[in-house]
């Protein structure tokens, strides 16, 4: 019979991942299944509260969406500006304006959150 109980320490938590590993495989919709779905969702949970994910840097996102879509420095300039401006921002050393912001977001689908980090 389960006894699952919400983790509320770092010994809860390891208790738990160690009691998945036991459970790995176990068949959907058995009594072990249905323990390891809620295990996995408190540790889920657990790690978005106390390992949180930083949103990724914006010049990151931009470049790994142009490595992802072959785009050049030259292809970005209809939507950050003129060439010079294109490598000031990709560089650090200009910040991106709110136009660029939209122009990224509309044009390259990254999304507004990451650009304004």
């Amino acid at each position: 019979m389960m006894n699952i109980r919400p983790i509320k320490t770092e010994e809860d938590y390891h208790n738990a991942i160690s009691r998945i590993e036991e459970l790995w495989g176990a068949k959907k919709d058995t009594p072990e299944g249905d323990e390891s779905d809620l295990l996995v969702t408190l540790v889920e949970s657990y790690e978005m509260k106390h390992y949180p994910i930083a949103p990724p840097d914006p010049i990151d996102a931009i470049k790994f969406r142009m490595e992802q879509m072959g785009l050049t420095n030259a292809d970005m300039e209809k939507f950050l500006g003129s060439q010079s401006r294109v490598s000031e921002v990709l560089n650090r050393k200009r910040r991106l304006s709110l136009g660029m912001i939209k122009s990224l977001y509309k044009g390259l689908k990254i999304p507004a959150e990451i650009l304004l980090a």
